[in-house]
Parts: structure tokens; sequence; C-alpha cells
């Protein structure tokens, strides 16, 4: 395929869709109130749960999709839209001439078609379609709250962010700063160079780098005529990532692929025109909120399911990840409610909801661990301790030890299977 041609391309690294990733990495750039699920069905229950994720909360953020899927060049099943094999991001970019199936059967949108104030950028780097398919999501949520730009109250710029996100029970994502600033910059953007403002922003690139594993050199040695030989004569399987969001503005779902010419309308999911600013008001019905939601999210189960009819029956390399509110804030809303009421620490319902806090809790300690060993770099310890076991002249007896044990269950198995 195709590599970007944008000169910092190449120093994009590819990085594993996991949900403890794409958090981080949103958290990296500075965005509040928001966690990425996985999700492993496609049933009505599964998306239900994303908007009424417990008793008491029936109208939870849900930003956007992000979905994963091995690509196929349009009328040859052949791979072509680079993303390597890590569940990671495309090598391909927008100039390529191939034109991947969109699952809706509807032509992007150029020019003057596109919807005012959607945004949507073409993947001119390579290994970015993992991040640009989070931004899509992040600057298109109909609940955020951009960043206050205040360099002469600072204080106060924070103090009031924090107000509107209590009063919403974290129910609106910040951008945060860098991401406020980003979009500020480049509204007016054509796709293309949205694309190379992507590209060209360290700070997102240091962000998404910094969730890349660290690589031998000698596993990529290019003069190893082994592995040159094998990929030579093999077909490696490429994948890529899109975004699925809803715009509040015209209530279409819509979806977003930097290979493709422009924005894809999925369906539509709220009759009328009604405008954003009326959507994210504090007279904003919750109900109506949850009802458009899952309207939109079974559009994109539609959409991924037409996807997903494309390839073969035992094709199974897809990942489908949903951009929700941070499960912590409505917990912690629900806590002071219960206080409100006052309750007992002793209260079942109390206990129920601490104990949900602190698996959060926990499972943010987990990723950040998980993290951490992604980004280290294991074979030179590994190649040291074979050097050292043969140094000693241990190696040749542990190596022994194991086949004989694979020798004995070998052995077992047998005389279990003569038994039966």
């Amino acid at each position: 395929m195709a590599e970007g041609n944008h000169d910092g391309s190449s120093d994009w690294c590819t990085i594993e869709s996991d949900p403890g990733v794409f958090t981080s990495l949103i958290e990296s750039f500075g965005v509040r109130n928001v966690e990425v699920t996985e999700l492993w069905s496609l049933d009505d229950d599964s998306l239900a749960s994303l908007v009424r994720p417990m008793d008491g909360v029936d109208d939870a953020s849900v930003h956007g999709l992000i979905f994963l899927f091995k690509w196929q060049k349009e009328g040859t099943g052949a791979a072509a839209n680079n993303n390597n094999n890590n569940n990671s991001n495309s090598n391909a970019t927008a100039e390529d001439d191939a034109t991947p199936e969109t699952g809706t059967g509807t032509a992007p949108l150029t020019g003057d078609d596109v919807p005012p104030n959607l945004f949507f950028a073409h993947q001119v780097v390579t290994n970015a379609c993992a991040t640009q398919a989070i931004l899509s999501v992040l600057f298109n949520a109909p609940r955020s709250i951009p960043h206050p730009e205040s360099d002469d109250d600072t204080t106060n710029a924070n103090t009031n962010v924090n107000a509107a996100i209590d009063d919403h029970s974290g129910r609106h994502l910040l951008l945060g700063p860098l991401l406020t600033s980003f979009r500020a910059f480049s509204r007016h953007f054509p796709p293309s160079l949205l694309g190379e403002a992507i590209g060209s922003s360290e700070e997102i690139r240091a962000a998404h780098n910094s969730f890349g594993r660290a690589d031998d050199a000698f596993l990529h040695d290019p003069t190893s005529r082994r592995r040159r030989d094998r990929r030579e004569g093999e077909d490696e399987d490429v994948f890529h990532f899109v975004a699925f969001v809803p715009h509040g503005e015209d209530g279409c779902l819509y979806e977003l692929d930097g290979l493709k010419a422009g924005p894809v309308r999925v369906g539509r999911y709220r009759d009328g025109g009604d405008g954003a600013e009326n959507r994210n008001s504090q007279t904003e019905s919750n109900s109506a909120y949850a009802k458009e939601t899952l309207t939109w999210l079974h559009l994109a189960k539609t959409a991924i399911q037409t996807r997903l009819s494309h390839y073969p029956p035992a094709e199974i390399k897809f990942n489908l990840l949903a951009v929700t509110q941070d499960r912590r804030t409505y917990l912690s809303s629900h806590l002071d409610s219960l206080v409100a009421m006052g309750l007992e620490e002793s209260d079942p319902a109390m206990l129920h909801v601490r104990e949900e806090l602190l698996a959060e809790e926990n499972k943010r300690e987990l990723w950040q661990v998980e993290n951490e060993r992604r980004r280290w770099n294991y074979l030179p310890f590994c190649v040291e301790l074979l050097r050292s076991l043969a140094g000693s002249g241990k190696l040749e007896e542990l190596v022994e030890g194991v086949r004989g044990r694979v020798r004995e269950r070998e052995e077992r198995k047998k005389k279990n299977h003569v038994r039966e």
C-alpha cells in the first residue's frame, strides 16, 4: 500500500485496539469524563447497557463507536487498507486509489453536501487511523464542553468548567486545552488539510506514540533473507479503524473513515432539525437523549452487520469499542444521592455503589500497569537470559526437561485414549 506523503508519517507507531489503551490515550489529550469500553455483542441488551448501565442511570452518554476491521479492496476481497496486525493502525492514506466498502451502500459526501461543523479529516499519515477515529468521536460528540480560553484567569476558567461538568453529572466530556485549541485553529480546514494538521501536531503524535510497543531492531531486519522471503510469500492481514458518530445538528449518524473522500451518512436517528444548542441545554430531556442514542446505535449496528456480511463466516478479526461516559462519574453521583437520602454507610445500597467505585479504580490501576508493560521491550532481557543459561550449561538441561514433560503428557493422552 502507499505510504503517507507527510514527512512525519513514518513517525507514527501502531497501537493496540484495547479499552485501556484508548482510554489512557484520550486522557493524555487532556480529555475528561470519558472511557472506552469493548462491545462483545451487538444484541439489544448490550447496546441498551451502554445507555442504562445500572439502576437509576438511564441516560449515560455514548459519544460514538470505533470499529476495527480487516480491510478489503472493493470487488476483490484483497487486503488494501493497511493496519498492522496488532489490532493497530492503517498504513494506507486517503490518496490511495482503492475505495473501501462502506457497509451502507451510500456514497461519501463531499463539498457543500458535508454538514456544517461535522469534523472529518482525511488520513494522510501512516498508522494514524486509530487516533483519527478517536478524534472524530471527540470532536463530534453532542455532549461536549470545550475548554475555556482564559489566560487572564485560569483558576476561574477551571472553576467554570468543573461547575458545568458537575451540573451534568459527568455526562459531558471536557475536551481540554489541547484539543480545544486544535479544533479552534483547524475549524475551517478542508479534510485533507485537517489530516495534515493532525500529522503535524507534535502533542497529538507524542501522545499516540507513547502507547506503541517497543521493538527490537533484529525483528524487522530487512537483510534477513528468511524473514524477507516469508514476508514476500504471505499475504499480510491489514486492518483499519473507522468511527460512527451522531451529529446533533441534523440528527443523522455518520461513518467517518479517513480513507474515504468524505463522511458517509448512515441514517437519521432524529426527525426534524433541532439544533445542538437545544439538545445540549439544561432542559434537555434525558429520556429523549436515551431514545435517540439507542436509535443511532441500532443504525450503527445495521451498518456494521452489513459490513460483516462481506466476510467469510469464519472471519473473527473484528473489534468494536464504544466511547462512553466515565463510569466513575455516575457512580459518584449516585453515591451522593444516596448520602443525601440519609442512608447509613452500612446500607447495602451504599456498600454496592462503593464496591462498584472501587472496582473502577482497580480497573484503571490495572490499565496503567498493562500500558507500562506494553511500552517495555522484554526481548533483550529474554535474549540475555538465554545466553546466561547457555553459558552456565543449564539451558540444554532445561530444554531436555521440558521435552521430557511433553513426552509424558503425550503418553498419558495415548493411555487414556486406549482405555476409552
